[in-house]
């Protein structure tokens, strides 16, 4: 059994957690959405000065509500890529700081493998091969897990993640951020089929389209262009409606490509993960095509899809139960493909 204190600082939330294995003893958030609203989003400024202020009181926090005591935890893990440098500093410094000071050995983690192991918190038993969909504000990819650091992208977004999408479809219909969770409730209210929007197909050298690849920039201007219609007209603009349109339309083709690869490469479970897993829409079309084709779909709890320690915990835990760790010197990256976890640690 072994136990991680965890820190996630890679964006706009301060958050740590105690994670024993694949069960959460405590997990705290610090959320920075109502400093970022006014800007309309993430100021990577004001969000590593407000890690610094917040992360002590937010370590102590996690450790009172885990009811342990230091001599119970068995290691120490950071997020440190991919992210915004600053506020990645402020998350990594404070993790080794605690580790030299406790003598724990540190772990650096990815935090694209944190939303992979996301599902684990709620499927303790699941265990790879399967598929992961990541959907967050950053990214969107399609990553065959072979095993623990072991990981092959097979799709991925070549522009805009979807996450980023809802955020600036929200942004042209005049919504608040973050702006995920308001299309996310006002698609409830509209007709999925009022537009027909592009879902954004990939073309070959060769001809055809690439089958897992995805493109959410026309999807965007099509948006766009809607909107500027309606303003030009003087019309009222139909909120609802566009946004249960271009909620479906970024649903259908997700669901599409992850069908389409777990079924070419024999895979029988695909689990979610990231921000936009925690989309309705997604979540619906989803299940409904995976029972379809007998594939098992997996979705992390709702307070998982998020930014977390937790999935950073959990992500920690099983590197260390093989013997990995990190050097001291790690530094962190803005930028890291998951393919290249292992050069996190030393083994």
């Amino acid at each position: 059994m072994t136990t991680i204190l965890a820190i996630e600082t890679s964006c706009d939330e301060t958050a740590v957690a105690i994670v024993k294995n694949r069960y959460v003893k405590s997990s705290v958030i610090a959320s920075q959405i109502p400093l970022h609203q006014r800007y309309g989003g993430v100021v990577p400024e004001v969000a590593s000065r407000q890690h610094l202020e917040t992360i002590n009181q937010v370590i102590a926090q996690a450790l009172d509500d885990s009811l342990m005591s230091w001599g119970e935890i068995d290691g120490v893990a950071a997020t440190c890529a991919p992210g915004l440098v600053g506020a990645l500093l402020v998350g990594l410094t404070a993790g080794k700081t605690l580790a030299m000071v406790h003598e724990k050995p540190f772990l650096g983690v990815h935090h694209l493998e944190g939303h992979i192991y996301a599902t684990y918190l709620a499927e303790p038993d699941l265990n790879p091969p399967f598929l992961s969909l990541l959907v967050s504000g950053g990214h969107t990819s399609l990553i065959y897990v072979q095993d623990c650091g072991m990981y092959e992208t097979l799709g991925q977004t070549v522009d805009d993640a979807a996450g980023e999408a809802f955020d600036k479809v929200a942004r042209l219909l005049g919504l608040a951020y973050p702006g995920g969770p308001i299309i996310d409730q006002l698609a409830q209210m509209g007709n999925p089929h009022a537009f027909s929007l592009p879902e954004g197909k990939i073309s070959l050298p060769q001809g055809g389209y690439h089958p897992y690849n995805s493109s959410f920039s026309g999807l965007k201007t099509a948006v766009l262009r809607l909107v500027q219609h309606f303003q030009k007209d003087d019309e009222k603009i139909p909120v609802a409606d566009i946004a249960a349109s271009f909620q479906a339309t970024l649903a259908k083709a997700l669901t599409k490509r992850a069908i389409a690869c777990a079924c070419d490469h024999g895979i029988k479970t695909i689990a979610i993960g990231g921000g936009v897993a925690a989309n309705s829409g997604l979540r619906q079309h989803l299940q409904a095509a995976a029972r379809e084709h007998n594939l098992r779909v997996l979705f992390p709890p709702l307070k998982f899809c998020t930014d977390n320690a937790a999935m950073i915990g959990c992500a920690a835990s099983d590197h260390l139960s093989r013997g990995h760790q990190s050097n001291w010197t790690l530094g962190v990256h803005s930028r890291l493909p998951v393919t290249q976890v292992m050069d996190l640690y030393k083994v």
